[in-house]
This record gives C-alpha cells, sequence and structure tokens, in this order.
C-alpha cells in the first residue's frame, strides 16, 4: 500500500505556473506507475500525466505542452508543473498509484489515491 499527499494547490491570475507536489511513502517496486489526474465540479476523472518508476512518462494529447510529471526518487515527491494557466485549470488536482504494466493515465487503472489539492485560476 502506498500513501499519497498533495500539496501546492491555491489560488493563482490566468497566465501564472504552478507546480504541485504529491509526497509518497510505502512500498513501491520496479513495475510502479504514478500519475497525476484533476476533476472539476461536474466532470469526470481525467488523467494528466503519467510516470514509471523507469521515469518513462506517457502524456495524452490534451495534456502535452501545458503539464509536466517528475518526480524526485531520493525525496520521494512527484510532481505536476502547470504552465499558461487558465481558468479551465480549475479543479481538485490527485496523485494516484498503482502497479501495472503499461504506465498509463487512465483514471480506472489507479487504486491509490491521495486526497486532492484544489487549484483555482481566476481571470
Amino acid at each position: 500500500q502506498v500513501q499519497l499527499v498533495e500539496s501546492g494547490g491555491g489560488s493563482v491570475q490566468a497566465g501564472g505556473s504552478l507546480t504541485l507536489s504529491c509526497a509518497y511513502s510505502g512500498r513501491t517496486t520496479s513495475d510502479y506507475c504514478m500519475g497525476w489526474f484533476r476533476q472539476a465540479p461536474g466532470a469526470e476523472r481525467e488523467g494528466l500525466a503519467a510516470i514509471d518508476s523507469d521515469g518513462r512518462i506517457n502524456y495524452p494529447d490534451s495534456s502535452k505542452g501545458h503539464f509536466t510529471i517528475s518526480k524526485d526518487n531520493a525525496k520521494q515527491i512527484l510532481y505536476l508543473q502547470i504552465i499558461s494557466l487558465k481558468p479551465a485549470d480549475t479543479a481538485m488536482y490527485y496523485c494516484a498509484a498503482d502497479h501495472m504494466a503499461q504506465c498509463i493515465p487512465g483514471p480506472g487503472r489507479f487504486g491509490n489515491w491521495g486526497h486532492g489539492t484544489q487549484v483555482t485560476v481566476s481571470s
């Protein structure tokens, strides 16, 4: 079991950037995949990026150029950098982790979730 705690959310102006953090602890093995997701009110949870234990990254086309995922294995922190923030980026942001052979940010593929951090972007 992996424990995940997100931080770094807040209220920001459009056009700015933000870096979210997810501190993780517990047992992770060579086939562990970690990802970032978001969910706006009334919308489905959306996968933004995923990174596997070897550092290979998977972005949906909609995420490319707007989100950057990275991981510090020594500190056990997962990051998500968001640039050029827009009001449409307002959502609760979550990190998640699970074992899987192919590391893809599909929400249904992850069983371990943090509680989320709120990002609110004003115009």
